[in-house]
């Protein structure tokens, strides 16, 4: 193998477009995935992930651009190879096990081009290294739902593949379940060197297991980077709102801040007298006990532990709705009690109000007459 071939990534896009019926599903998608990397493709429903992801798949016929897996074109001009000669696994959303066929049967039918005896014998092996070997002759209905995904899993990676592509895997699990899944699968992809990409609308979950993150929004990508670049540097207002809850609030820039009800905001790289939005995450929003002369008063309308974290729940002067805070610890002032609060600049993100904004669950902004003082 000559050394270009060696670091060639096991997934490249080049300026891949699609339409259905003309209306554009993704439109300009230049992306790479390393060897071993699992990136994690996010982004509200309708942007173009499953689609981008089937693409890869051969599922569907590439309109523009070009696909390459581990260096060898698969897509692209008059190029078109089939789903089965790309040396790729899928996981679907829906698990699609053959409800005819045994475990073993199914793990073994993406095998059908090897003998007899060594598809059996790599089904099982499979399936013992999720733990399944006790079940390679039962059918896909007497399982439970995790049994039934960890088949499919079973199945995709039966053939050594060089690239997983996984479709909203752990959508229909319980919470618990899901989360034992995800570190099962991310081991197992990084225990085979594997390279993976995941779909998720789910933010918690494509920081948990990407490398990477490529946010999508309307067939484009609008962000690619680590999960700490993303969410502590996001490059846009719809990326840091995506990303995690946000407290918003809209103001000018003056002096190079913006001033909020918690206090000013560093506003680098805005004219002044511009109009700005500012997004506050929960951690940025400090809370204490003592009233702070300076700082602004809340009064808590109620705290949550949360295991780790506190949530503490205000109404705050200057703003209608309530305000969120999330502590570490177990700071839990009582309901009616008052509080200060001022703000963590770090944990803030600035931009300018002509931005789109994002379509769906965005915060408004918050203003309001403060609070009658007591």
């Amino acid at each position: 193998m000559s050394p270009a071939a060696m670091t060639a990534p096991a997934l490249e896009f080049r300026g891949v477009g699609h339409a259905y019926d003309g209306v554009p599903a993704l439109t300009g998608i230049d992306l790479t995935v390393a060897p071993g990397e699992v990136l994690s493709l996010v982004g509200p429903s309708g942007c173009g992930k499953s689609t981008l992801l089937r693409l890869a798949a051969g599922l569907e016929p590439l309109s523009v651009g070009s696909i390459r897996i581990d260096g060898r074109l698969v897509s692209g001009g008059k190029v078109q190879v089939a789903p089965e000669d790309r040396r790729l696994g899928f996981v679907f959303q829906d698990i699609a096990l053959f409800p005819h066929l045994t475990v073993a049967e199914n793990v073994a039918f993406g095998l059908r081009r090897r003998a007899g005896p060594e598809r059996r014998t790599t089904a099982l092996a499979a399936l013992d290294q999720l733990g399944l070997a006790r079940f390679a002759e039962a059918y896909p209905h007497t399982l439970s739902g995790g049994q039934q995904q960890r088949v499919a899993l079973a199945r995709a990676l039966a053939p050594d593949p060089k690239l997983m592509l996984l479709d909203e895997p752990f959508s229909g699990l319980d919470a618990r379940l899901r989360d034992r899944l995800r570190d099962e699968t991310l081991d197992l992809l990084k225990a085979r060197g594997c390279a993976a990409v995941i779909v998720t609308h789910d933010p918690e979950e494509a920081m948990r297991m990407g490398d990477r993150l490529a946010v999508m929004s309307e067939g484009r990508i609008v962000q690619c980077g680590t999960p700490s670049e993303l969410y502590r540097r996001p490059a846009s207002a719809f990326v840091a709102s995506f990303l995690g809850e946000v407290e918003r609030f809209e103001g000018t820039v003056e002096g190079g801040e913006v001033a909020t009800p918690l206090g000013s905001v560093p506003a680098p790289g805005l004219p002044h007298g511009s109009a700005a939005v500012v997004l506050i995450r929960p951690e940025g929003v400090v809370v204490e006990d003592a009233i702070v002369n300076g700082s602004a008063r809340a009064r808590v309308l109620d705290a949550r532990l949360l295991g780790r974290t506190s949530l503490i729940r205000m109404a705050v002067d200057g703003i209608a709705a309530p305000l969120h805070s999330r502590m570490p610890g177990d700071l839990l002032p009582e309901p009616g009690a008052l509080v200060s609060v001022r703000l963590d600049c770090r944990r803030a993100h600035v931009f300018a109000l002509a931005e789109p904004e994002l379509s769906d669950g965005a915060a408004a902004p918050r203003r309001s007459p403060e609070l009658g003082r007591s």
